[in-house]
């Protein structure tokens, strides 16, 4: 059966907060960083598999811990601008789903940074999805979002980001079977460059997203 929700969700129509930013694509692109849009995508995937889905996966076992995971976030983002924009996605997101599905989407906590990846794995628990369905909709929402800026930027036009979305399926199903069981010992940057470029976009002269 179909999950009428979980399209809804996926749908890049629904103002999850990721729209005003590149992932670090357009800090790397203006630092000559940039070969393969598809290649940088990858590794965006993996650093949301290692780097936000352990945080995803235990705020969607015990909602309770919201807090905890929460600060434990802001101290793995140690780039100020991932920080940032963490937190910044994680209150759009949040008060979206709270605005769309006000009777399911618990209170935040006043003590909340309101980081993206626990308020992810509690809101969508909270909206009656799996933890697969949590996961899969972080891989695909990382993978869209990096794709739809590199179009914006001029690095790729819509057809061939469409296409190498469609190509991304391997390495989307790789990422999610290999951080499926991951928990917080596990959080990791597995794309070093890509953390230290995307911490350079503040002094970049010219920008076209927050991150």
């Amino acid at each position: 059966m179909v999950t009428w929700r979980f399209l809804q969700l996926a749908d890049s129509a629904f103002p999850t907060g990721g729209f005003a930013h590149s992932s670090g694509l357009e800090a790397a692109a203006q630092a000559g960083e940039v070969a393969d849009v598809a290649a940088f995508t990858r590794a965006a995937l993996w650093q949301a598999g290692l780097g936000a889905l352990p945080l995803v996966h235990e705020a969607w076992r015990d909602p309770a811990a919201l807090g905890l995971l929460d600060r434990r976030a802001d101290t793995f983002l140690a780039n100020h601008v991932a920080n940032r924009a963490s937190r910044t996605q994680g209150n759009a997101f949040f008060a979206t789903c709270a605005r769309v599905f006000p009777r399911e989407v618990p209170a935040a906590p006043d003590s909340l940074c309101m980081h993206l990846a626990p308020l992810w794995g509690v809101v969508f628990r909270a909206l009656g999805l799996s933890l697969e369905e949590t996961r899969t909709l972080l891989l695909w929402s990382t993978a869209r979002g990096v794709l739809s800026a590199g179009v914006r930027l001029g690095l790729a036009g819509t057809y061939e980001a469409q296409r190498m979305l469609a190509d991304l399926g391997p390495t989307l199903d790789e990422v999610g079977a290999a951080c499926a069981g991951l928990g917080l010992e596990s959080l990791a940057h597995p794309a070093p460059l890509l953390d230290l470029l995307h911490g350079t976009h503040d002094r970049l002269h010219s920008r076209l997203f927050q991150s």
